[in-house]
């Protein structure tokens, strides 16, 4: 009997309103509470990586000859719902809406304050 082989998926990209360069505030895990700003965003892993936040330690081996290996921290991903966008100005984290001006652009605005991002 022939078995199943399974169909590869196809990448779906996910519209993320958290954009490099917004202030973020963790909201669940180890880092909870913490604030940072984005670096990078991956919108096909629903994923960002935050400055400070998620640190892991790896251990680099010595590539070229008569260099020493060395231990380096950096910022592993987080999923974008364990974060939300942190008001510098009024310091409370909120979600965020879309909102279409009356010229027809579309604006990011946070639902506590009602500060307009973009």
């Amino acid at each position: 009997m022939a078995t199943a082989t399974p169909k590869a998926k196809t990448p779906v990209r996910i519209k993320m309103r958290i954009k490099k360069g917004d202030t973020v505030q963790v909201i669940t895990g180890k880092d909870k509470g913490k604030t940072g700003e984005v670096l990078r965003t991956l919108p096909y892993e629903n994923r960002l990586i935050v400055q400070g936040i998620n640190l892991r330690t790896r251990h680099l081996k010595p590539t070229q000859e008569g260099e020493t290996g060395r231990i380096v921290t950096e910022e592993a991903t987080l999923h974008a719902s364990n974060v939300m966008i942190y008001s510098t100005t009024k310091n409370v984290a909120s979600r965020v809406e879309i909102v279409v001006d009356k010229d027809g652009t579309k604006k990011r605005r946070l639902k506590k304050t009602g500060e307009v991002i973009d």
